[in-house]
């Protein structure tokens, strides 16, 4: 499955789910996030509503946007589906 269609269908099913958790997940795995971290930062400062946080993920983990790191996220979502597409 090409990686915008699969990271949709992941984003769909945890937004569905309201599982915020996921996407925390995904922000952790970001050099933005890392460089918080070493600051004193935590992924408790992000804030904002389910919706603003799903469309700034679709927008950070656009496939021309994610680099050497899209095979971390192709497995991160494709596990994702495979545990949650069905519940």
């Amino acid at each position: 499955m090409p990686y915008e269609e699969l990271r949709e269908k992941a984003f769909e099913c945890a937004e569905q789910r309201h599982d915020l958790k996921f996407f925390y997940d995904l922000f952790k795995h970001t050099q933005a996030m890392q460089d918080a971290s070493t600051e004193g930062g935590s992924l408790g400062d992000i804030s904002g509503t389910l919706v603003e946080l799903v469309e700034a993920a679709r927008e950070m983990f656009h496939e021309d946007k994610v680099g050497a790191l899209e095979p971390l996220f192709v497995a991160n979502y494709a596990t994702y589906l495979r545990a949650h597409a069905d519940s």
